[in-house]
């Protein structure tokens, strides 16, 4: 960046939002769904206040009004001697208090609120604008006010309490109890409806995994909503379909085998018994044999996805029996690690990736650089390394070399096949919902990791190959 400024790492907001909501369509919609009935049921609470606090500061202000004309006309029938008592009376019976106004009377104003406002009003208009109003009087708190026994006279000025409860609406709130029933009611609904939805969503979501997998998966059911009904018609018409293609391409697989490779043989037996000088010979079965492993990976390759069940499985004795091969071939091959681990596996297509590695590594790195296989359990893995000394894989085309017939071209110039290897390999690892890892080594070569689903194998000492 100019001026030596580094750009700083911030959340993306979009991102950041994945985060926080929930990964299911289901979960998703019914959040949505509940925040916008809460929204809803929100606005029209305030709608419902607003539309009520008019009619209930109208009773109110009646209620006021009536309750000072009643005491206004008690003080002023009343005999001097006897408002005293009729005061302590109307305090005891009715919780009303009135005392004389002063001058040097200490108030403290209502609060500044809607209703309050229009009850304040309302009071005005009937007992006159002199009409005072307060929340604490002195020393005592309530609702206070003030009316005269002669609206001409101002020395002649009463403060009269009214109970906080008669002002308060104890039930303003007590219909959002019913509110919020209905809300939950509602809720229940949405997630009915929301389930009926992602329900056959998911049922695709498996027979998809499946396809994936190699298998065929059972017809969906077409029923429900017509869309649904349209999308697994068309599901269903799409796996007859591929079922189809896959029974061709078996066909076809066989005829390629059997076409290619036997004409193939009947080369190679004539090339060695032609007389021609050894050298050519070798050079010439040498072309054959690689001819014939490219059909090999082709065929690996066009074969698809294992079909057979997992089997429990012994991976150092797997890669003792599948490196015996090469070292009968003066290869010199160290095994570290485990003295035993078991993992669950499709056994044959697992010797072919482990062979196929082998073979990759000693392309690049020569037969005289010894390889390294590591076996061992790494997290939740049972893993096997395979670890050369060649020129490795620059990290920015790991991901390019997993696809097929993909080549690094400037490593490979003097190197033959057809960049199905690791490809094969890849598709294995994901049959054995497994990983493959290309990594680099320290101090030159490439890591190459059978990650595959530990299935808690006793594994005694492992050592990680450097």
């Amino acid at each position: 960046m100019p001026g030596g400024q580094t750009l700083s790492h911030r959340p993306v907001p979009g991102r950041l939002l994945a985060r926080v909501l929930p990964g299911t369509l289901l979960w998703q919609t019914f959040l949505l769904v509940a925040l916008l009935l809460t929204l809803a049921l929100g606005a029209w609470s305030q709608i419902f206040r607003f539309m009520q606090e008019p009619a209930r500061a109208r009773d109110v202000a009646q209620m006021v009004v009536s309750v000072v004309n009643l005491t206004r006309t008690a003080l002023i029938n009343a005999d001097i001697e006897r408002r005293t008592d009729l005061l302590i009376e109307l305090a005891a019976l009715e919780g009303i208090r009135i005392y004389p106004a002063e001058a040097s009377d200490e108030l403290v104003a209502l609060d500044d609120t809607r209703p309050l406002r229009l009850l304040m009003a309302d009071v005005r208009r009937q007992l006159g604008k002199h009409t005072r109003f307060a929340s604490k009087w002195k020393t005592l708190e309530g609702f206070w006010v003030s009316f005269r026994l002669h609206p001409e006279d101002e020395e002649d000025e009463y403060w009269v309490m009214l109970p906080p409860e008669r002002i308060d609406n104890p039930d303003t709130f007590g219909w959002l109890g019913w509110a919020g029933g209905a809300l939950m009611a509602a809720l229940f609904g949405a997630y009915l409806i929301v389930a009926r939805v992602s329900a056959p969503l998911r049922q695709l979501a498996r027979a998809a995994n499946m396809i994936g997998s190699g298998r065929t998966p059972p017809l969906i059911e077409e029923s429900g909503a017509q869309e649904i009904a349209v999308v697994a018609r068309a599901f269903n018409r799409m796996t007859g379909d591929l079922a189809r293609n896959d029974a061709d391409r078996a066909l076809i697989l066989a005829g390629v085998s059997h076409d290619l490779r036997t004409p193939l043989a009947r080369l190679r037996l004539g090339i060695e018994m032609s007389g021609a000088p050894t050298s050519e010979v070798s050079a010439m079965v040498a072309d054959i044999e690689e001819m014939d492993r490219i059909i090999g990976q082709f065929l690996d390759f066009g074969r698809g996805e294992p079909q057979q069940a997992l089997q429990p499985l012994d991976l150092v004795r797997l890669v003792h029996e599948v490196t015996e091969s090469y070292r009968l071939r003066g290869i010199e091959i160290r095994i570290h690690g485990a003295d035993r681990l078991e993992a669950a596996v499709h056994v044959l297509p697992l010797r072919r990736a482990l062979a196929n590695l082998i073979d990759n590594a000693l392309r690049y790195a020569g037969d005289d650089s010894p390889l390294d296989i590591d076996i061992g359990r790494r997290e939740n893995f049972a893993c096997i390394e395979v670890a050369d000394r060649g020129p490795g894989i620059p990290e920015d085309q790991v991901e390019r070399m997993r696809h097929p017939f993909t080549r690094l071209e400037a490593a490979r110039s003097n190197t033959k096949g057809a960049g199905l290897g690791l490809a094969i390999v890849d598709r294995v690892m994901r049959a054995h919902h497994g990983r493959l890892d290309l990594l680099p080594r320290p101090g030159g070569g490439l890591r190459a990791i059978l990650n595959l689903p530990d299935s808690a194998g006793t594994d005694t000492r492992y050592n990680s190959a450097a």
